[in-house]
């Protein structure tokens, strides 16, 4: 699901602030809400089966307010439970900019978007050059530690670049804001230093994200 004539111009949004996808991973999602139901059935009756991620916006003024950007994902992996709920699992696809919200009777939220300017999502995994990896894995092993999280280290050893940092940043938890600068950081490479900013800042025990990345 790489090909960029697939990507409609208009598509489902699920706000959820802190969750963050990002191309070529996978985010676990577990559906229960009606209206998320209801966007779901849709989803799967189409061939593209997409679903944009997006973050709510604390400083537009509105409680509906969103991010310009965010992440569509298809859903590849989908159960239902007994009760009626779904397990998801969504593959990034690539990153889009909203246009406009699409005034309707749907239940949940559906908005026009762009996907130009992330052409480089759908062009296989990135790389970084300047990956010091010995570096970025010893600041891990001490983040970790000050966190008292553990980690299955020997997966985090072979994993690829990209999946490394991917994984990463979806998965460690920062606050909304910051999870919003890992996924519009423009290359993996901005992303890695953004990661290691962060990580570096939790460390010291650093407060709010609008302290941190500006």
């Amino acid at each position: 699901m790489s090909r960029r004539f697939d990507l409609p111009g208009l598509i489902p949004v699920f706000p959820l602030p802190g969750a963050l996808l990002l191309p070529r991973s996978r985010l676990p999602l577990h559906i229960f809400e009606p209206r998320y139901l209801a966007m779901l059935e849709d989803a799967l009756k189409t061939e593209t089966r997409i679903i944009g991620m997006i973050q709510p916006d604390p400083l537009s003024g509105s409680d509906k307010g969103l991010h310009r950007i965010g992440c569509a994902g298809r859903v590849t992996q989908f159960s239902e439970t007994e009760d009626g709920r779904y397990m998801v699992t969504l593959t990034g696809l690539s990153r889009y900019r909203i246009e406009s919200e699409v005034e309707s009777f749907s239940p949940y939220r559906r908005c026009n978007v762009s996907w130009a300017g992330f052409e480089c999502d759908l062009d296989g995994a990135e790389s970084d050059d300047l990956f010091d990896r010995d570096r970025f894995m010893a600041m891990l092993d001490r983040f970790f530690a000050t966190k008292d999280l553990s980690a299955d280290w020997s997966t985090l050893k072979d994993a690829d670049d990209e999946l490394l940092i991917n994984s990463l940043s979806m998965l460690l938890e920062f606050d909304p804001e910051d999870k919003q600068a890992l996924l519009e950081a423009p290359s993996l490479q901005t992303r890695r230093e953004t990661l290691m900013t962060l990580m570096e800042y939790a460390m010291r025990g650093g407060g709010g994200s609008e302290d941190r990345i500006q």
